[in-house]
């Protein structure tokens, strides 16, 4: 029985991820990743994609909640241009924060 309860818990986190597209323009960077405490700040996990236009992207699964973030871009930590709110870090800078409903 505790098995079912298990599974009817992962299926339910299942139905409530929601995609969230990351964005940065930076045309002129050979390296893009995106960090934070959803991946334990895995600078190797979430590699983005360049396109045409120098924006670099990825989409990820996320369960509603609250997340803090920040791109690593050719080396260089970078918060993101669109976010609005922020939290101090241990390293005297800011981790972008974001909210999923």
């Amino acid at each position: 029985m505790g098995k079912n309860r298990k599974f009817k818990r992962l299926e339910s986190e299942m139905k409530a991820l929601k995609k969230f597209n990351f964005t940065i323009l930076a045309p002129e960077a050979q390296n893009v990743s995106l960090a934070g405490d959803f991946n334990n700040w895995d600078k190797n996990s979430h590699l983005l994609e360049k396109d045409s236009n120098g924006t670099w992207e990825i989409n990820i699964d996320l369960l509603p909640g609250r997340y803090e973030y920040r791109y690593l871009v050719d080396g260089k930590w970078e918060n993101d241009s669109n976010c609005s709110s922020f939290a101090p870090n241990p390293f005297g800078s800011e981790n972008c924060i974001l909210t999923l409903q």
